[in-house]
């Protein structure tokens, strides 16, 4: 029975009641040890499975950092068991899913893992797994005592917060509020997640003095109440605490008759252990051992630990779950409350301590190798029993293991225990399977994997000095990786230093891998900075090198830099097939899967880049399919390649589809990683004038200053959202903060510069008619400035080298900022529109139906339609007009509609099907198509305020559309314009 808790029993049941929807939400329940949150999300446990929901639930265990994803494989390996409800559906997932098989005690490795992705393919699988059960039915996952959880559980726990939004999931973890110091790993994980929208925050506090009174009482069905001054004494010492209140009534019911607490010690621990004190020797010592066991402990274990043949210690474990301090689960036992666990285990004499440890850490090593988590605990309990050398080799395999499951941050805990021991213990080589050097850089390469570069960098710059100048190998080897450890930190000129001593360490030396991949690092650092002007000559040698040598996978590196290079500086119209070669490299070296993801992604890049939209359609289709099947959805290749898909759908004019890649993109975002992922749907929403984009923006805005690339992307789209609306000011804002970046050098900063000259041009339109000539002038200067710098970039690299070739689309956006720029001067330029029309269709021989990049040629149509119907010629400006008309309705670009429907309205240009509907020859027919939605919202009665809030605009803008409205109305009043809107039924 559940004494209080509605609210905190509310909560939970109404996030699984949302995912049950498709609304996953993730609950983090906090409280003091003992508590009640257990209990609590044992309630939601049981109504789950009342409802039918798969249930997963997972416990963390204190081994500190060493068994990577616990809690994870106790989940999967308790739901997976014969009988378990959910056994056949887990089963059937996790055999789909190698890579989290070999997370069960019975599950062998992945031979088709890569180390340094196996955390992302790990996530990814989880992610699947979750999805996939939600399929049939919704899920609830629950992670058990998080406070204890290694790293990569923290990471996997902050990977699912992050990523859930609308599976069937309802994820819930527990920890200990009071075991959360300030130095905690877990404190700032939770601090940050509780930002995220869709966590929420159960604190369970201790019971009231009712509540207690409540809980003692049903405690005591079936013996002698308890009196008012014994639970207000209860109360009192256990200060509301449902565990140390049972602990003291439980102890009261074995003291004497008269009714009175026993004296117990105010301490918990001594509570616990007055408990175990009642038990046989025999359950005694299986307690004990239980404790040294750790998380759980089976019969056998007890069994061969204790001493105890199989009859006696069935017959201990009998007694000690008749008293509550260990429970079934599972296939095992635990402790009824990691309280108990921990008193036992602090009560052990040292020498006892000791020699349990060492039996657990000689029945591990009897086990065969490679069973999943030996090595770990093999390591913890050896090292307890001070038995070193036995803990040194199994803290060796213990961080091999954890970097094959994807684990680098306990990986990293492994090998650094090992260095630490390599002193202490004889022939560490020997039994390590290899050198200090080597195993330290091991440990480095982990550190950044983990994400900590630095950490690798510092680790790897005092190898540099250590290591035996003598093998020259191991050093050029170290010096590469710290080359590219330094690239991640933006140390770009002692990286470009430490990759050519890595090359030079192998000068005069046969052609190697370790050279091979060392040219390689050396030549993406000089990609966009080549001070001496090494390329391509370096590069290209570094390819008959890493040829010479077999190195593939270094080999299809260069390629792909070389083909980067020679596209924009020699106009070499072989990249495409440069990308391929190097693509089918990487595959058949099998190896190098960051290699294979980057050449897929700049394959298709490039065919786009040129126009081919079916080639690049195709080549991304099947690197998304790459990057799918080797699990790495959620990594940096993985984001970009499906990214460009949705870009292909979106230049292509397959807007249904890209609105689904858009909506599977996270709104709510508070990361900046999270918001370049998110920022591509504005692309879509934008054009469609989706209320979505204004909420999107609003998440991200926060985020720009911290990350150039996002604030580059969001910019620009935060222009064209601004613009559509009539902002015109923040427009011209949001770009040139944009192009006062580094961004401001590159060939995307055409496009920006064409959409600030929009702005400018509308500006300079509104000064002349308000006679404002200081305003007219200064939106000229600005305008000056953009297409200056348009024409910069497409003449002048961003090392000062000529540019030889620019993509289609840039050229395109280049015609556009032209025209823009004549438009600042009131003059509407036709032949530079129909250039820039012409430009946009890629010259795809359907270009007037549809083809090349099809929103932007309708909005090209647009001003070229405005062009032809100043200079008179109606016939000319009525078929571009009804041409991006057909493909604005198809598109469904309601801004654009609405900018082509004002446009015909003022130039009395014809009709399209759609644009007029009931009464459009009427009063409405001059309103635009947001004038009629704020007009009917000022029909039923609403403020602008609430025309804001409904229409995601500002309450000045709302007012700006009405008094528009009144005036195209001929209206004075909110009340007649309502009038006219019922009279020509307006709905």
């Amino acid at each position: 029975m559940l004494i209080g808790r509605t609210a905190e029993r509310a909560e939970l049941a109404a996030a699984l009641a949302r995912a049950t929807t498709g609304r996953a939400g993730v609950v983090l329940v906090s409280g003091d040890a003992g508590v009640g949150k257990t209990h609590l999300v044992s309630e939601l446990i049981h109504a789950a499975r009342d409802e039918g929901c798969a249930v997963l639930v997972g416990q963390c265990a204190e081994l500190g950092e060493s068994m990577p994803y616990l809690p994870l494989a106790d989940a999967l390996w308790t739901a997976a068991q014969p009988g378990a409800p959910e056994a056949d559906a887990v089963r059937a997932a996790l055999d789909a899913r190698p890579v989290l098989r070999q997370l069960l005690p019975d599950g062998g490795p992945d031979p088709g893992a890569a180390a340094e992705l196996a955390q992302q393919q790990l996530f990814g699988a989880v992610l699947g797994l979750l999805g996939e059960l939600g399929h049939e039915r919704p899920v609830l996952l629950v992670l058990e005592d998080l406070h204890w959880a290694d790293q990569s559980t923290r990471h996997l726990l902050t990977f699912l917060c992050r990523v859930l939004q609308r599976e069937r999931v309802c994820l819930v973890g527990t920890y200990r509020s009071d075991d959360l110091h300030r130095r905690h790993p877990l404190r700032p994980v939770v601090a940050e997640l509780l930002r995220l929208p869709n966590v929420t925050g159960v604190m369970v506090a201790p019971f009231g003095p009712g509540e207690t009174a409540a809980y003692l009482a049903e405690l005591s069905r079936g013996s002698a109440p308890m009196t008012a001054a014994a639970v207000e004494r209860v109360h009192r010492r256990s200060e509301g605490n449902p565990f140390y209140a049972a602990e003291l009534y439980s102890a009261r019911l074995d003291g004497p008759a008269t009714g009175e607490p026993t004296e117990l010690p105010s301490a918990l621990a001594d509570l616990l252990l007055s408990r175990m004190e009642r038990l046989s020797d025999a359950g005694q010592r299986v307690v004990r051992v239980a404790a040294v066991a750790g998380r759980r402990i089976d019969d056998e274990l007890a069994r061969r630990v204790s001493g105890l043949d199989e009859a006696a210690v069935g017959e201990a474990l009998r007694e000690v779950v008749s008293h509550q301090l260990l429970v079934p689960s599972g296939t095992g036992y635990t402790f009824r409350h990691a309280l108990l666990r921990e008193a036992v285990y602090a009560d052990l004499l040292p020498g006892e301590r000791t020699r349990l440890h060492a039996d657990f850490a000689r029945l591990l090593a009897a086990r065969p190798e490679g069973t999943r988590g030996v090595a770990a605990e093999l390591a913890h309990h050896s090292l307890a029993a001070h038995d070193l050398p036995a803990a040194f080799a199994a803290s060796v395999r213990a961080g091999d293991e954890a970097g094959r499951l994807g684990a680098p941050a306990e990986a990293v805990e492994h090998y650094e225990r090992a260095l630490e021991l390599w002193d202490a213990v004889p022939d560490p080589e020997a039994a390590a399977g290899t050198d200090r050097v080597r195993l330290s850089l091991t440990a480095g390469k982990e550190s950044a994997r983990a994400g900590e570069p630095r950490r690798a960098v510092h680790r790897l710059r005092r190898l540099a000095e250590v290591a035996d100048p003598a093998d020259r190998r191991l050093g050029s080897q170290i010096r590469e990786h710290l080359a590219t450890y330094l690239g991640d930190i933006d140390e770009d000129d002692e990286a470009r230093r430490t990759a050519r001593e890595a090359v030079a360490m192998l000068a005069g030396e046969p052609p190697s891998a370790e050279r091979a991949w060392g040219m390689a690092t050396y030549a993406r650092s000089l990609l966009y900075r080549d001070p001496d002007h090494e390329m391509p000559e370096y590069a290209e040698k570094g390819v008959t090198e890493a040829r010479a040598a077999g190195a593939l996978g270094a080999e299809a590196a260069l390629l792909v830099t070389l083909g980067i290079w020679r596209e924009s500086r020699e106009a070499d119209a072989g990249g495409v097939e440069l990308f391929a070669r190097a693509r089918d490299l990487a595959d058949t070296a099998g190896d190098s899967p960051i290699a294979a993801g980057r050449a897929r992604f700049h394959h298709a890049r490039a065919k786009l880049d040129r126009g081919d939209l079916v080639g690049a359609a195709v080549a991304a289709d099947e690197g998304v399919r790459f990057v799918l099947a080797e699990g790495l959805r959620w990594s940096a290749y993985g984001i970009v390649m499906l990214s460009l898909r949705y870009l292909i759908h979106y230049t292509t004019g397959e807007w249904a589809e890209a609105a689904r890649l858009a909506d599977e993109l996270p709104v709510r975002v508070v990361r900046p990683v999270e918001g370049e992922s998110s920022a591509y749907a504005l692309f879509v929403e934008v054009a469609l004038g989706s209320p979505r984009a204004g909420e999107r923006l609003r998440w991200i805005e926060p985020l720009r200053e911290q990350d150039l690339f996002l604030n580059y992307l969001a910019g620009g789209l935060a222009a064209e959202h601004a613009l559509w609306r009539g902002d015109l000011v923040s427009a011209a804002k949001d770009v040139d903060n944009v192009l006062g970046t580094a961004y401001g050098e590159t060939d995307g900063a055409i496009r920006l510069a064409a959409t600030g000259l929009w702005a400018q041009a509308e500006l300079a339109a509104r000064a002349r008619v308000a006679g404002d000539a200081a305003a007219e002038r200064a939106a000229v200067a600005a305008a000056d400035q953009l297409l200056d710098l348009a024409r910069t970039v497409v003449a002048v690299h961003t090392d000062g080298r000529p540019r030889a070739w620019i993509g289609l689309e840039g050229h395109a956006w280049l015609a556009r900022a032209e025209a823009e720029r004549l438009r600042v001067d009131g003059v509407h330029d036709v032949e530079l529109w129909r250039r820039a029309t012409d430009l946009f269709t890629y010259g795809d021989p359907a270009g007037d139906s549809g083809g090349g990049f099809v929103y932007e040629v309708a909005r090209s149509r647009w001003r070229l339609a405005e062009a032809l119907a100043e200079t008179g010629d109606r016939d000319a400006a009525e078929a571009e007009w009804r041409a991006a008309v057909e493909v604005a309705e198809r598109l469904g670009a309601r801004p654009l509609l609405d900018a082509l429907r004002d446009l015909g309205a003022r130039a009395r240009i014809g009709a399209a099907p759609g644009l007029r509907r009931n009464g459009d020859s009427g009063p409405l027919g001059a309103l635009t198509g947001r004038e009629r939605e704020v007009l009917r919202l000022v029909a039923d009665g609403l403020g602008n305020k609430d025309i804001a809030a409904e229409l995601f605009i500002s309450p000045k803008t709302a007012s700006v559309h009405v008094s528009n409205i009144l005036a195209k109305l001929g209206v004075a009043t909110r009340t007649q314009a309502a009038a006219v809107a019922h009279r020509e039924g307006l709905r």
